[in-house]
């Protein structure tokens, strides 16, 4: 690899490494532990995934979404128009999962956890739910990092024998399509735990 390849793929890193810590969970310290009425839901997790944001403009979620996760029993309803920090929790898994699995996954997935821990008094909750996944999350976040960089060094050795004015789009387009299906196998195995552990389950 030469020096400038070297360069532009430690550039990628960093800027990767950037954006790993603006998109990863929110920290379950930073949920507000009071009732949020609809306004103050949205305006949370609006500021706390800021940095998701394709573009400026976009919403992250909406007083229609959480209605519709309430109509289609992914959400617990609110209590008195109140959200309490165990629904800002569900919405953020909500959140997550809903950019790579259906509605109907993540009713499956989610609702008999939440019909065991949402409120549960007696031992474990979803904050214990969340904490743990929040745990395994930042502990994960570097192996992923590490394995960007590796697809990413594989992409820059692909097309040598192409027109050197086209090797930069096809570099970016053979790295978009090893993401692509690492994601899609994921997807395929995500999908497949689902129907084998969830479904029975709603």
């Amino acid at each position: 690899m030469n020096k400038n390849v070297d360069q532009e793929m430690r550039k990628v890193i960093i800027d990767l490494l950037e954006k790993l810590n603006t998109i990863e969970y929110i920290n379950p310290e930073s949920i507000p532990n009071i009732e949020l009425y609809m306004d103050q839901v949205t305006s949370f997790i609006d500021g706390q995934l800021e940095g998701s944001k394709r573009n400026e403009e976009d919403k992250l979620l909406t007083k229609t979404m959480i209605n519709n996760y309430t109509k289609n029993d992914l959400l617990p309803p609110p209590v008195k128009k109140k959200y309490s920090k165990e629904h800002l929790l569900c919405l953020i898994f909500i959140y997550y999962l809903k950019n790579i699995l259906s509605i109907s996954d993540i009713h499956s997935i989610l609702k008999p956890i939440t019909d065991k821990y949402f409120g549960n008094k007696d031992g474990h909750d979803m904050e214990d739910i969340y904490a743990e996944i929040f745990r395994i999350e930042k502990e994960e976040s570097t192996k992923v990092l590490k394995e960007f960089s590796k697809k990413y060094a594989i992409s820059k050795e692909t097309f040598a024998d192409f027109p050197k004015e086209d090797q930069e789009m096809l570099h970016a387009f053979s790295y978009i399509c090893l993401l692509s299906f690492d994601v899609y196998m994921k997807k395929q195995l995500i999908e497949k735990i689902v129907d084998d552990v969830f479904t029975d389950r709603k």
